[in-house]
């Protein structure tokens, strides 16, 4: 059997199933010998180690109790309970990491692989304003978005399509000097040589294709994921036969969009008018 291999900076969930990973292969013991002591299912222990399902309370007593420490495993699914970043959008990260193909559409705000620094620092400090995250959780976000934008800057990029609802830049964030450096982000954006960058209008009405964000991921051998969010949950999903809907949907919405050139037309105009 491959081993996934897992980057223990993806996030906290990745870093506990880093850590189990490394104490089971020191004592010896094979998922399935683990699995037997502390009464889970080979597979559960697998898609812990691999981040792809946090541990729970439950699940790290029994740990502790089978490699014999005091509360240890207890802190780690602590640090991953508390984090920033939701269930399952680390393993959706590990996948872009390795996409061949992304295709983003997003609405109310900029999606995360475009924003700058300044922009996302804001969107998080609105978090914490609504106390809805503390602030280290806050700083955990924009320096994890940034690792997250680096993996992209790859000898050979992904090919990068990013559909945004005007609703994303027709929001102010952050103030006009925030505004003005994000709208010079996205015109460089869409003048790279691996990238298709559109806005859709508010004019297309009903007939825009989705209500809720979506990233749709082609890997090397062509296989497709797609991925989205609820408030609490993200959501990876692998079934071949319920992505490709999506893929349609997303290429009519890039018909029904604004062009490229019209695009960028459209950004330049709104950065001269910030106040």
């Amino acid at each position: 059997m491959n081993k996934v291999e897992l980057n223990p900076d993806s996030g906290p969930a990745a870093k506990f199933g880093v850590f189990l990973r490394g104490l089971r292969e020191e004592r010896g013991w094979t998922q399935e010998d683990l699995a037997v002591a502390i009464g889970y299912s080979p597979t559960h222990v697998s898609a812990v180690e691999t981040g792809r399902r946090p541990p729970t309370p439950r699940l790290a007593r029994e740990l502790d109790k089978a490699f014999g420490l005091d509360r240890v495993f207890v802190r780690k699914a602590l640090d991953v309970k508390d984090s920033a970043l939701l269930a399952g959008f680390p393993e959706y990260v590990a996948q872009e990491s390795k996409a061949v193909e992304l295709r983003l559409f997003d609405l109310g705000i900029v999606p995360g692989l475009l924003q700058t620094a300044d922009y996302a620092g804001a969107i998080a400090a609105g978090a914490v304003l609504r106390n809805s995250i503390t602030r280290a959780q806050a700083d955990e976000r924009v320096a994890y978005l940034a690792r997250r934008q680096a993996s992209l800057r790859r000898e050979v990029p992904p090919l990068i399509h990013a559909v945004l609802d005007e609703s994303c830049i027709r929001r102010p964030v952050g103030g006009p000097a925030v505004m003005a450096a994000q709208f010079d982000e996205l015109v460089a954006f869409a003048g790279l040589p691996h990238t298709v960058f559109q806005v859709a209008p508010y004019a297309i009405g009903e007939q825009r294709a989705f209500d809720l964000p979506v990233n749709i991921i082609t890997l090397a051998d062509r296989s497709l994921m797609s991925y989205a969010e609820s408030a609490q949950q993200g959501h990876l999903e692998r079934d071949s036969g319920a992505v490709p809907p999506l893929l349609t949907a997303y290429y009519q919405l890039q018909a029904l969009a604004l062009s490229q050139a019209d695009s960028v037309a459209l950004i330049r105009q709104l950065r001269k008018e910030l106040p």
